[in-house]
């Protein structure tokens, strides 16, 4: 059930935001590098959609994740259940997008994050910096010539434009991660953990 609301969701603010582009299926396909086939099945909420994929159509598209990913509501409290958020996969990074907040000129948005054993997470930079907070496990991240050793309770803050890397030293970690950057930016690439290219800013196809 969680997945098909999730799914509802993401396909209702795809559709929306296509539109309001002024794109066609063919012409997102192009721009964001999805098949048509698989944005017609997450427009009707029926995709499995992955991290890349997810980061993917917000470059494309021009906007943060959350607007992808979150329902449109305005609540005096925000409570988020975990239990009921789309998990993003990469190949060893599970994210949960908490919440996405713009404070003046920053926009900022906030990831449960998972990072499995056996594989390094390698982003190629993009705007903005990156907070860090590790819960449990031993975490190693930032530069790949000289990361930072994160444990329980250690918190890093980096500059995200230069290479990066996240990777487990022995078994899973709990973090938190908090993307900062520029809301006239545009949304990170994949929220540093995960490696996609540097948002493009290519010309729009309206075909």
């Amino acid at each position: 059930m969680v997945r098909e609301r999730a799914g509802r969701v993401l396909g209702a603010n795809l559709r929306a935001l296509r539109e309001q582009a002024g794109l066609t299926l063919s012409a997102l396909a192009r721009e964001s590098g999805i098949a048509k086939g698989t944005l017609s099945q997450l427009e009707s909420g029926t995709g499995n959609p992955t991290i890349e994929t997810v980061f993917s159509l917000s470059n494309a598209l021009e906007v943060p994740v959350s607007s992808l990913l979150t329902e449109r509501t305005d609540p005096d409290v925000v409570l988020v259940r975990s239990g009921g958020l789309e998990v993003l996969s990469s190949n060893a990074v599970d994210l949960r997008m908490l919440r996405r907040m713009d404070i003046t000129d920053k926009a900022i948005e906030l990831y449960d994050q998972r990072v499995r054993p056996g594989e390094v997470q390698h982003s190629a930079g993009h705007p903005g910096r990156e907070h860090v907070v590790v819960t449990s496990g031993q975490l190693r991240v930032g530069p790949p010539d000289a990361p930072y050793e994160l444990g329980p309770g250690d918190y890093v803050c980096f500059d995200a434009g230069r290479p990066h890397l996240y990777e487990t030293v022995g078994g899973p970690v709990v973090s938190v991660l908090m993307l900062e950057y520029p809301a006239d930016a545009g949304p990170p690439a994949l929220g540093g953990s995960c490696g996609i290219p540097a948002p493009r800013k290519p010309g729009r196809a309206k075909g």
